[in-house]
C-alpha cells in the first residue's frame, strides 16, 4: 500500500431535549445550545461523520467503509463496527437499555444490538449515573416498572471525573445532568426508553417509552461487569487500557513529551479530550488539538505523537 497518512473526521452533532453546550469548549460550532452528541467516528445511516483532510476529503467513514475497504484491513462486516461521540448530558437522560445482537436482529429489521461505554470527561461534584436494577427476577421487575417504583428500581452509581463505565447490551442506564462522556459503542442506534421522568418536549408531548421491548432486552438481576483499568508507564505516557470486549477495546492515552508507538490493528480511531502537539505519520506531520478525531489505517506501521496530549483510543 502507498504511504498514506492520519485521517481525519468532521464530528456531526445532534440536537437533544437534554443537550447542552458544553460540547464548545472543544472548539465546536454547535447547532444550538441543546446539542446533546457528537457523532465523532460514525457510518450510520442516522448520520456520517465526513474526512476533511488528504486524498479522501469529503466522503463519509461511511463511503470509505463500502469502497476503500483496504483502508480497515480488509475486515469483513455489512457496516463499520464502532461508533464513537461525546455526550453533554446538561439534563438528566431518560432511563433507558439496549437489546443485544439477537433480540434486535430479530426486532429490528437486522440491526445489531449496542454495548457501549463511557470515559467521564467531566461530571459535576458528587455525580451519580444510573446502571442497573435492583429487581431481583423477570417478575419483580415487571412488577416494579408496572407499578412505576422508579427509585427502588433504578440502581445508582457515585461516579467522578476521570473514571470508566462499561455498559453491556441488556444493561438500564442513565446519564444525570452534567456530565459529560466519550462514548463508544456497538455501531447501532436502538435505544428503549424505559422511563422519562414524565418530561415533555418542546411541543409538550411526552417523549415516546418502549415499555414492554424494555422488559424483554433487560438483563434481570443486574451482573456486575466492570473491568478494572490497567495502567502502564512508559518513558513519556501512561497508558491505560480501560476495556477489552468482544466489541472493542479502549484506551486512555497520556502523553507528556514525544513517543513513537505501532499501529498493529484493522484501524485505530483517536479522539483527542485535551492538550495539543503534534502526530508524525509516514514523515507528515500534523498539528493536533483537543476535540479532533483522527483515523490511523490499516498502512499505517508506527506513528509519533508529540506534546501534552490527551486521548481515548479505539479498535476492534
Amino acid at each position: 500500500m502507498i504511504d498514506i497518512g492520519a485521517i481525519f473526521f468532521e464530528p456531526v452533532f445532534k440536537e437533544k431535549i437534554w443537550g447542552g453546550d458544553s460540547l464548545r469548549n472543544f472548539g465546536y460550532n454547535l447547532p444550538s445550545d441543546k446539542t446533546g452528541e457528537c457523532w465523532a467516528f460514525a457510518a450510520h445511516h442516522n448520520g456520517q461523520s465526513i474526512v476533511k483532510n488528504e486524498e479522501y476529503k469529503g466522503k463519509t467513514l461511511g463511503d470509505l467503509w463500502k469502497n476503500n475497504r483496504e483502508l480497515f484491513g480488509n475486515i469483513k462486516g455489512d457496516k463499520f463496527p464502532l461508533l464513537v461521540k461525546i455526550i453533554d448530558a446538561k439534563e438528566d437522560l431518560s432511563a433507558q437499555v439496549h437489546p443485544d445482537d439477537e433480540y434486535a436482529f430479530k426486532n429490528e429489521n437486522g440491526e445489531s444490538g449496542k454495548t457501549e461505554c463511557w470515559y467521564i470527561i467531566d461530571c459535576k461534584e458528587n455525580s451519580q449515573l444510573i446502571l442497573g436494577v435492583n429487581a431481583q427476577s423477570r417478575t419483580e421487575l415487571e412488577e416494579m416498572i408496572d407499578n412505576s417504583r422508579w427509585n427502588e428500581l433504578l440502581r445508582t452509581i457515585p461516579i467522578k471525573k476521570g473514571d470508566f463505565v462499561f455498559v453491556p447490551s441488556g444493561t438500564v442506564h442513565a446519564l444525570k445532568g452534567g456530565t459529560l462522556v466519550l462514548e463508544i459503542q456497538q455501531n447501532s442506534d436502538i435505544t428503549y426508553r424505559l422511563y422519562d421522568y414524565d418530561r415533555r418536549d418542546s411541543k409538550g408531548n411526552l417523549r415516546e417509552l418502549h415499555i414492554e421491548k424494555s422488559k424483554a432486552a433487560i438483563e434481570v438481576p443486574y451482573v456486575d461487569k466492570q473491568f478494572k483499568p490497567v495502567v502502564n508507564k512508559f518513558k513519556n505516557i501512561i497508558e491505560t487500557k480501560l476495556v477489552k470486549c468482544d466489541y472493542f477495546t479502549v484506551y486512555k492515552f497520556d502523553i507528556k513529551g514525544k513517543v513513537r508507538l505501532k499501529q498493529d490493528h484493522p484501524f485505530m480511531l483517536f479522539s483527542i479530550i485535551d492538550g495539543e502537539g503534534n502526530l508524525t505519520v509516514n514523515e507528515k506531520i500534523y498539528k493536533i488539538k483537543k476535540g479532533d478525531h483522527f483515523m490511523l489505517p490499516k498502512g499505517v506501521t508506527s506513528y509519533i505523537l508529540e506534546g501534552k496530549i490527551s486521548l481515548i483510543v479505539s479498535y476492534i
